[in-house]
This record gives structure tokens, sequence and C-alpha cells, in this order.
């Protein structure tokens, strides 16, 4: 793809990014209303889980979801380790016993994502993109891993309609460097397209 046209997807994805953010905030507000009410209902804690993400050229910007998971988590994970699934540098586990009742039915249909569509209005995220690293994670990557970071983190990526979760770190990393390689926007709307189905299966969601 060469300048021109570089230039021509940005305004594009921007654009579309920007209608279809709020479009899907307006359209889903009366369920992520009962979602929150039934999280604050569950042990009277906060409503969203908020957590510094690396975005674009490595600017971190606070990243929120709806908290699917019992206060402090965080707190208890070093507690875990024999349950992970996804080696020393990210935690993953299918029997991850900090998830709340709530938070497994949001999680098994990606709803706790939601409110990143709010960074998606400010510019900090898109619709497609890699999925926006921890900075501990970032920690690790090599040269050609950082390239990922060269475009803003997305909602949706290859990964994420190929089987998420159960998709080790290394190749969902390969495959975000992939998209960077290859980002247009009809690999775009196919990758939106994908999400759905992908969601309503639940596979890899945990």
């Amino acid at each position: 793809m060469h300048a021109g046209q570089e230039g021509m997807y940005r305004l594009a994805k921007q654009a579309f990014d920007f209608v279809f953010a709020g479009a899907l905030l307006l359209a889903s507000s009366p369920l992520l209303l009962l979602i929150a009410i039934a999280i604050k209902m569950t042990d009277r804690g906060p409503v969203f889980f908020w957590q510094s993400r690396v975005g674009m050229w490595g600017q971190e910007f606070e990243f929120p979801k709806f908290r699917s998971m019992i206060v402090d988590a965080d707190a208890i994970v070093g507690t875990l380790a024999d349950l992970n699934l996804h080696g020393d540098i990210r935690f993953k586990s299918k029997q991850d016993p900090r998830i709340t009742k709530i938070g497994q039915f949001i999680r098994r249909f990606s709803l706790d994502e939601f409110p990143q569509l709010w960074c998606v209005l400010r510019g900090q995220m898109s619709i497609v993109g890699p999925r926006p690293a921890l900075p501990r994670e970032v920690q690790y990557y090599t040269q050609e891993q950082r390239r990922r970071l060269d475009v803003r983190p997305g909602l949706t990526c290859i990964w994420q309609v190929s089987g998420r979760a159960d998709i080790p770190f290394e190749r969902q990393v390969e495959m975000d460097v992939e998209y960077v390689e290859s980002h247009c926007f009809w690999l775009d709307l196919r990758l939106v397209a994908s999400t759905v189905p992908a969601v309503i299966t639940g596979r890899g969601a945990y």
C-alpha cells in the first residue's frame, strides 16, 4: 500500500470507527446499563475495571472493562500460577476462581469489552487492530514483535476470530504482526463480520 492509499485507508478507518462505535454504544446502552446494575448488585464493588494498556507507538492509556472478577483479583494472581495456560507473560485459565458468576456470562459473549468503545471514540483504539497489550507484556517483545505497536490497537483482530485464548500468546503476537503487514479496509470489514459468529460460539472465551 503506497502513501496515498495508506492515507485514504486511515481516513476511512477513522470515520468507520467513530460511526460504528457511536452507533453500537447507543444501540446497546440498555443492555450495558443492566450489566452495570448486575455487577454492582453482585458484591457492591466497582462496575468497571481499569488497566494501563500500551497503544500505538508505545503510548499508554487507561483501558476500561466491565469488572468480571472479584475485587482485588490482581492481588491473588500469584497464587494461581499452576492454572496458567499462557506461560510467564500472560495469565489465562479456564478455571480461574476469581471470575464471578456475572463475569462468566459477560466474558463468554465478550460483553465485558463494550466499555472500550469509549476508547475508540477518543481515538485511543480502533474497531479492528491488535488487542492492546499490558506494559509487562511489551517488555518481553522482540524487535519484530514490537511492530504490532505500529497501528492503533483494536477491539477485534485476527486471533480474536480464530480461537481467542486457545491460541498461544506467541502465535497471537505473530498474527498481530501479520495484520500490520497486510491491513486494508476490506480485511477490517471481514474481521468485523467474522467477530459476530466468533462471539456467539464463544470459542476460546475465558
